[in-house]
């Protein structure tokens, strides 16, 4: 990586603001991960997920936190190492994303 692009944490600026794309999770791609990776009944089954504390079908969070991801790397912020070990020792999930 060039110095341009490879940031250190003395190289932010409090209120510094990147950009990144944007990933839509629809339907199809939400159940396909649910069912290879996270099968629980509000992820695959309607019925079941209305029942469930969500009241419909949701995307998996480990299928959020995968796109998230995605556009971290993908961004213009790019810091040096990477994003190896990044963040904090427990992963907070996001609230429930429905897919369209």
């Amino acid at each position: 990586m060039n110095q341009l692009s490879e940031h250190y944490l003395e190289d932010f600026a409090v209120g510094q603001k990147f950009g990144s794309g944007r990933l839509r999770i629809d339907g199809q791609r939400a159940l396909a991960f649910a069912a290879e990776f996270d099968p629980q009944p509000f992820h695959l089954d309607e019925t079941a997920a209305r029942r469930s504390i969500f009241g419909e079908l949701t995307a998996s969070g480990w299928h959020t936190a995968a796109v998230t991801m995605r556009l971290l790397v993908e961004t213009e912020l790019k810091p040096a190492g990477g994003y190896v070990g990044a963040g904090p020792g427990r992963v907070p999930m996001a609230p429930a994303s429905a897919p369209r």
